[in-house]
């Protein structure tokens, strides 16, 4: 359980985010999936998700999945 201050931050316990290897500077998302339940995940994590479900999609371009991963992996969200 966690406490919710007076401006909404919460902090996120130990457990969790060594679970999620969470690291300072990371980005995070609350999602809520198809079964109406939130989740908490990286930004590193959705996107390999995404090259995951997309990889037997036929794209366009000459890039392998892995390829886009690379390039994913190499840009920083600010």
């Amino acid at each position: 359980m966690v406490n919710v201050t007076k401006k909404y931050q919460v902090t996120i316990p130990r457990q969790v985010r060594e679970d999620l290897k969470i690291q300072k500077g990371d980005k995070v998302l609350l999602v809520k999936n198809k079964e109406g339940n939130w989740i908490i995940m990286t930004v590193r994590d959705l996107t390999s998700k995404m090259i995951k479900s997309s990889s037997d999609i036929k794209s366009p371009n000459k890039e392998s999945p892995q390829e886009y991963k690379k390039e994913i992996e190499t840009i920083k969200i600010k």
